[in-house]
């Protein structure tokens, strides 16, 4: 089957499907609304536009490529991994687009560190390391920078979390999600905890601190990245929300590699699960 056959028929995947496959959630008061880790989603019928950044689209390849960050190719491998019944040889992919951190902006910074602490409840002993090692910065929007690392140690990527009064998230432009992760290192590195963002893996640290604690940056049941993790852990838990997106990405994790344990957090994520918790006497 040649690309172009391929591609007409993966265009035409629902939306729908893969926006609550990519953990998006619908708006309760507009139906054509998603929220999304890219930003609010507006969707009528194959075509979509994201509000936060003015970036819009249509088909299902579109979507993948904005949603999960890829390339072409790449997101009609997505696509027929979970929507696709034939074994296809991948195609070339286009060179994938250059990663754009954002600019530190300590001007920022104590707003940044405030919404973390006290709307987040994030322990500042977990924070200050984070801030001193770069891999949590504020940008000139204030959003939290959290910075994705490979395995050399370079940035691929950074999840931003908006600290205004909006609930905004996204990554930055050109982050490849499977090139590396955010993760809060533990004294043992041989346990490690699989979250669904950056403030739940700090979240879940904080309340497992033995465990090193890894995001996925989304619900993804099986990152390039995590067979090698896998070699290095003695034990791997998958410790995603429990709302549907998380319990069926969590299955399917743990479907693909039978080694890794589920974890849930005692509430719905694990930042809800530190922020219940009754303060120490």
């Amino acid at each position: 089957m040649s690309w172009r056959q391929r591609a007409h028929k993966l265009r035409a995947v629902s939306l729908t499907a893969v926006l609550r496959l990519c953990g998006a959630q619908p708006d309760p008061y507009d139906r054509c609304k998603w929220h999304t880790h890219q930003g609010v989603l507006t969707v009528t019928g194959a075509k979509f536009m994201n509000w936060n950044c003015a970036r819009g689209g249509g088909g299902a390849i579109d979507l993948v490529m904005h949603l999960q960050q890829l390339g072409f190719g790449q997101a009609l491998e997505w696509l027929e991994v979970h929507f696709g019944t034939a074994a296809i040889t991948p195609v070339a992919c286009p060179p994938p687009q250059q990663v754009r951190l954002p600019d530190p902006c300590s001007q920022r910074l104590e707003q940044v560190r405030r919404y973390l602490m006290e709307d987040r409840r994030l322990p500042a002993t977990l924070l200050e390391p984070l801030f001193h090692s770069g891999d949590l910065y504020a940008d000139a929007r204030a959003n939290a920078v959290f910075v994705l690392r490979g395995n050399n140690g370079q940035p691929v990527g950074a999840e931003l979390r908006g600290t205004g009064s909006g609930a905004w998230k996204g990554m930055a432009p050109g982050s490849r999600k499977d090139h590396g992760f955010f993760a809060v290192p533990a004294t043992s590195l041989d346990v490690a905890v699989l979250c669904e963002s950056a403030i739940d893996a700090i979240s879940a640290h904080a309340l497992h601190p033995q465990y090193r604690c890894v995001s996925t940056a989304g619900a993804r049941p099986n990152p390039r990245w995590l067979p090698e993790l896998l070699k290095h852990c003695r034990r791997l838990y998958c410790g995603f929300d429990l709302d549907d997106t998380g319990q069926a990405m969590a299955a399917g994790m743990i479907a693909r590699h039978p080694s890794i344990q589920r974890l849930r957090p005692p509430s719905n994520d694990w930042n809800d699960s530190l922020q219940s918790k009754p303060p120490a006497a």
